[in-house]
């Protein structure tokens, strides 16, 4: 019997990568295929998730919102190993998208105090997903929380970043998808800019050249100069859920998102299940909920469905998970 693998990352705002996998896991079985269901993740939104095959349970804090109201976060605790995902802390989505924003007065504090509750129940290891932000703080609010600094002696903290930008360039890059102006972006950028001074002459650290130190406005910054390292996400996740192995022997490796743009094969969840799979020598279908214009993936060397071209936008916004299904096994047939 032909075995699949479905991992793809969440269609944001529509599903979640663990429905998405159950879809693509309905389809391969209704074709006679076997399907193992590893949803993933690149250190943004989903993480937290993805990471539940590491074990533990899920805690859950109250903590500072990033607008300064309280908000119930939830983490995870698998013996001295936490995940902690800093949207459920500090992300746009608690403060209604960019138009509730502040994007001024967003603040990493609660991210700060989540990762200053997993040190506090023992954590030796902090995996920190920072994708989903609402704020461009550079984390000087998370680096305030996790005062005093040398709690964190014998804690390694690792940074889950979903993009490679540097720390200054966090403001032009996402400040205006957090509801920035231009006024505010040149304002965010030149406190970005005194920041990493400040970070450099108080721990010695020059974070402007770090890749990824632009992460969640700079948040994967701040914790650099406290010690921490910055990693892809996607390759934390990938390790983690031992991925490259499940697919020795695979036929077929399903994958997708919510959308497809160039950023998908540079360090996001679908261009790193598109090499994993290249380098393990199996075919991938890639599933999406829109191609943007101008990406071509056919170049890439996979298959890729496009919801909307398919079933229409109406109906690929409303039931992403029912396009999925439909979708997969339509291929599975003409495979």
């Amino acid at each position: 019997m032909p075995r699949a693998v479905a991992c793809p990352d969440k269609f944001k705002g529509t599903a979640t990568a663990t429905e998405i996998a159950a879809a693509i896991a309905a389809a391969a079985e209704a074709r006679g295929w076997n399907c193992d269901q590893v949803p993933v993740a690149d250190g943004g939104e989903g993480t937290l998730e993805a990471l539940g095959a590491l074990g533990g349970r899920i805690r859950r804090s109250q903590v500072m919102g990033p607008l300064g109201d309280p908000v119930t976060a939830e983490w995870r605790l698998s013996r001295e190993l936490a995940v902690v995902e800093m949207a459920r802390a500090s992300g746009l989505a608690l403060v209604g998208g960019a138009e509730g924003n502040d994007p001024l007065a967003a603040n990493t504090y609660g991210a700060g105090e989540l990762i200053s509750a997993a040190v506090d129940a023992g954590a030796t290891e902090v995996i920190v997903g920072v994708g989903g932000s609402a704020t461009t703080d550079g984390g000087l609010g998370a680096v305030r929380a996790l005062e005093p600094h040398r709690r964190l002696r014998g804690v390694d903290v690792v940074v889950a970043c979903d993009v490679d930008t540097r720390f200054v360039d966090a403001a032009e890059s996402f400040a205006p998808q957090k509801g920035a102006t231009q006024a505010q972006v040149y304002l965010l950028r030149r406190r970005l800019e005194r920041l990493a001074q400040v970070y450099e002459q108080d721990f010695g650290v020059d974070v402007r050249d770090i890749a990824g130190s632009g992460a969640a406005g700079g948040l994967a910054g701040g914790l650099a100069a406290l010690g921490a390292v910055l990693v892809p996400g996607f390759a934390v996740v990938a390790d983690a859920l031992s991925l490259a192995e499940r697919f020795e022997g695979a036929d077929l490796v399903v994958t997708g998102e919510g959308f497809v743009d160039e950023q998908s094969f540079r360090g996001k969840a679908v261009g790193g299940v598109v090499e994993l799979a290249r380098e393990a020598g199996v075919p991938v279908l890639v599933v999406t909920g829109e191609v943007l214009e101008g990406v071509d993936v056919a170049s890439r060397g996979v298959e890729c469905i496009s919801l909307v071209e398919r079933f229409g936008r109406e109906r690929a916004m409303g039931d992403p998970a029912g396009c999925v299904r439909d979708a997969v096994v339509d291929a599975l047939a003409a495979s």
